[in-house]
């Protein structure tokens, strides 16, 4: 499946998700946005950490939404942007 597909099916999800996993502001970037993801792509998910999380939570919940939405992804937190391109993909990302 693509995963704009299952990232839209299951949207409420992904949301309910990433706070039990303190992080908050989840948004798509990536092939997903550009409407260019096909089978087999990864999803590039992008959220903003809670004070206080711990390094565990955001691998917890990557490995979660991976094995909710059937697809590979990429969870990144603005800091993990390399900076050559962190503002644009800032800037571009939708919330899920």
């Amino acid at each position: 499946m693509k995963p704009s597909i299952a990232s839209s099916q299951q949207r409420v999800l992904v949301r309910e998700m990433t706070t039990r996993f303190s992080a908050q502001n989840p948004r798509v970037f990536g092939s997903v946005l550009h409407g260019v993801d096909i089978e087999g792509s990864d999803l590039d998910l992008l959220v903003d950490t809670l004070p206080g999380t711990t390094l565990f939570e955001p691998g917890g919940l990557q490995l979660e939404l991976q094995d909710l939405l059937g697809v590979p992804m990429d969870l990144l937190t603005p800091g993990d942007l390399p900076a050559k391109f962190r503002d644009q993909v800032l800037a571009e990302a939708q919330p899920v």
